[in-house]
């Protein structure tokens, strides 16, 4: 009798054919998508950094730095694309940090469970907003009501420092949504510790949840940065200088960042007109961006795995 139920038991285990070449097929398939997106990164890889080598090897290097980038004049300062990236990241940060953390640690830690099932949704759609319609809100609202009544001096029209606000809003969703997880996956024992050692709600959050979150925060930030150093249409519409930009280090006017000079320069025509060589410098731009993001990525994990705690 046990022998048989054996035999029977072991026959259950067995898929039927059809089944197996059901697994099979299946397993082609998904097999086929991985090796199809590697193929494609792969590709893509190739001709950023082939074109980008290319133009690299051919532009006059005193061109690379001059007064500023006009490419179709065949001048490619790329100090100004850069100095103009980092300024509406480093405005658009200063924005977003202290903010998004702020919604995160309020919701995870003192918005009542009613409050936060209503906040939580209404913050993840400042995410679905197009980044075009932040841009002219930007020029429309931000710069005149904002940028130009606290400082004087500043362009009226379009400016980098309103292209870093817009930008920062932007971002606000990410870091919040990325650090309210990271708060609320710290286990409960920590914080029911330290309220029984007499702790106030206040600094069990700050000195107990929050460090005990700080991968999760890192990362946030790391995408949050991320994010603001690839917006293009904010920054295309609201920093001005469209055409090209003569370097400057004055955030409150016209500049250029890496993105929207890209955008800038493929805008109203089938093919990028001017210098030779300004088709080209869309791949070196490019291809600066990638090694940006990469080296960002790489020192996220990198502190990610530094600072992570294990509970």
């Amino acid at each position: 009798m046990s022998s048989d139920t054996n035999r029977w038991e072991i026959g259950s285990l067995r898929l039927a054919p059809a089944r197996r070449r059901a697994d099979t097929r299946m397993r082609l398939i998904f097999s086929a998508a991985a090796v199809a997106t590697l193929a494609i990164s792969i590709l893509i890889i190739y001709t950023l950094v082939k074109d980008a080598w290319g133009f690299f090897i051919d532009v006059p290097k005193g061109d690379l730095w001059n007064i500023g980038w006009f490419p179709r004049r065949g001048i490619f300062d790329i100090k100004t694309l850069i100095l103009g990236t980092l300024m509406v990241t480093g405005i658009a940060m200063l924005i977003a940090v202290p903010l998004g953390l702020g919604v995160a640690i309020y919701l995870s830690e003192f918005a009542a469970p009613r409050v936060r099932r209503v906040l939580k949704p209404i913050i993840e759609v400042l995410a679905g907003i197009p980044s075009v319609v932040l841009g002219y809100f930007a020029i429309s609202f931000i710069n005149p009501n904002i940028i130009t009544a606290l400082v004087g001096g500043s362009n009226k029209a379009f400016n980098v420092a309103a292209a870093g606000v817009a930008v920062g809003i932007l971002t606000i969703p990410i870091i919040a949504s990325v650090s309210e997880d990271a708060l609320r996956a710290v286990p409960m024992a920590l914080r029911e510790a330290s309220y029984g050692l007499g702790a106030r709600r206040v600094s069990t959050t700050f000195r107990v949840v929050f460090p005990a979150a700080i991968s999760g925060i890192v990362a946030a930030l790391i995408l949050g940065i991320s994010r603001a150093i690839g917006e293009t249409m904010v920054v295309a519409i609201a920093a001005g200088a469209v055409g090209g930009g003569l370097f400057s280090t004055d955030p409150f006017q016209p500049g250029q960042t890496m993105t929207a000079a890209m955008a800038a320069l493929g805008f109203g025509s089938d093919q990028v007109a001017g210098s030779g060589l300004a088709f080209q410098s869309l791949f070196f731009i490019g291809f600066l961006l990638f090694v940006i993001t990469l080296v960002l990525n790489m020192i996220g994990d990198r502190l990610v795995r530094k600072v992570r705690e294990e509970y």
